[in-house]
């Protein structure tokens, strides 16, 4: 059987007012929480969908971990792959060579880095086989020259597929009139898309064994790059390997080389949440407005019950119960339609674009050229608990200032 204090405060959340002005802040104050549940639900929503975007097209590309020798060179790399492979965490390990230099095609000119790669191993450690729009990984042969591109550097080349390019390396040649640069033709192989700006504009792929010969390392490679069975343990991975590993060596994992990537997302994340959770501040304002001026509408209503025997705490739950209507009539409204919205973002923003005509979300600024979404259910109840708390909060003075109201005092003008 429900309480008085229960059935009177959600009487009062929809019985006829003699002030309707009250009615209108009720509903301004719902509109207001739920605007900002779901707002809040939205955007962490796609915080949490960018960081694992960003983090699954830089992982797909780059490695979880890499290991280098001293002056970025690395002789017998198969001895220390060999080593690596005995910590249970690591799967799969493939050797590479990286320099930097510029590609040319005619008077288009572009600095890249370029990444000499072992194609059968390479496939174990990245998802370039996934990534190719034109051509395959294993197109690069030893002692063919092949080259694969970017998508946005091929088409800033204006090459394609079996199209040749000019590189030149900082190695240069000594010659009487000083350092010249090394220049070596070679064929467009393949295109990849790796969907992160920063590699389809500027990475290139050879074979190994090519780039080995165009820098004159010999059998030495630049480092080896390693696959987790779990990427998230990087960091305790790469302190096991440090301790176990024989010789002196660098070692580097993914939340050291990306780690501002990460840190600006994740800090951006929290202060968007405490920047929304303002309009939810703001909401719970207008339930205090709205309370205070209810418990004055009805200061005879509260002097008749206390009249009847009503204690002040009861007579606080009424417009504790009132003002906690709206705060979770507005929290469940905000949370549905931010879940909705967030489960269905993909969709949603590429008909804005369309009806707007305007790309909300520029690949070249923001990394990826879409917007990801990913609901995770703990956000989801933080945020609809805070909202709840704030609500609760905002009706305790005006409920606790109708529990003060003195019988006689109410009714000394009715």
């Amino acid at each position: 059987m429900l309480s008085y204090e229960l059935l009177i405060g959600l009487r009062y959340t929809h019985a006829k007012r003699r002030n309707h002005f009250i009615s209108f802040i009720s509903i301004v104050s719902m509109a207001g929480i739920a605007l900002g549940v779901m707002a809040l639900i939205v955007v962490l929503s796609v915080m949490n969908g960018f960081q694992e975007e960003l983090r699954a097209r830089i992982l797909g590309v780059a490695a979880h971990l890499e290991v280098t020798g001293p002056g970025d060179r690395l002789a017998d790399w198969r001895a220390l792959l060999a080593q690596t492979r005995q910590n249970k965490s690591v799967q799969a390990g493939a050797p590479y060579v990286n320099t930097q230099g510029m590609l040319a095609n005619g008077d288009k000119v572009r600095g890249v880095i370029i990444r000499g790669i072992e194609p059968a191993l390479e496939n174990r450690v990245a998802d370039f086989s996934q990534h190719m729009k034109a051509g395959r990984l294993d197109d690069l042969k030893p002692g063919g020259f092949g080259i694969l591109l970017g998508a946005e550097l091929a088409r800033a080349l204006g090459v394609y597929p079996g199209d040749k390019v000019v590189l030149l390396t900082p190695q240069g040649n000594i010659t009487p009139a000083g350092v010249m640069p090394r220049v070596k033709q070679f064929t467009v192989a393949g295109i990849f898309e790796a969907g992160m700006f920063e590699y389809d504009s500027g990475l290139a792929l050879i074979d190994l064994r090519d780039a080995q010969k165009l820098l004159r390392l010999g059998d030495d490679v630049s480092g080896v790059r390693l696959k987790l069975d779990d990427m998230l343990r990087a960091p305790f991975v790469t302190r096991e390997l440090a301790r176990s590993l024989v010789g002196d060596f660098y070692l580097t994992d993914w939340t050291q080389s990306h780690a501002n990537f990460f840190r600006a997302v994740a800090i951006e994340k929290r202060m968007m949440f405490l920047i929304l959770l303002l309009i939810v501040a703001v909401a719970a304002f207008n339930i205090v407005s709205t309370l205070v001026m209810a418990v004055t509408d009805k200061q005879a209503d509260i002097a008749i019950l206390r009249t009847l025997g009503a204690r002040p705490g009861s007579i606080m739950k009424i417009f504790v119960v009132q003002g906690a209507f709206i705060g979770v009539f507005g929290t469940l409204l905000g949370l549905a339609s931010g879940v909705a919205l967030a489960l269905n973002l993909e969709t949603v923003v590429p008909v804005i674009e369309r009806i707007a005509g305007v790309d909300l979300f520029p690949a070249d600024v923001y990394y990826i050229s879409k917007l990801p979404s990913k609901l995770v259910w703990g956000d989801v109840a933080v945020i609809t608990g805070v909202s709840l708390l704030i609500s609760f909060v905002a009706t305790l003075y005006p409920s606790w200032r109708a529990s003060r109201i003195q019988p006689a005092e109410a009714l000394r003008y009715e």
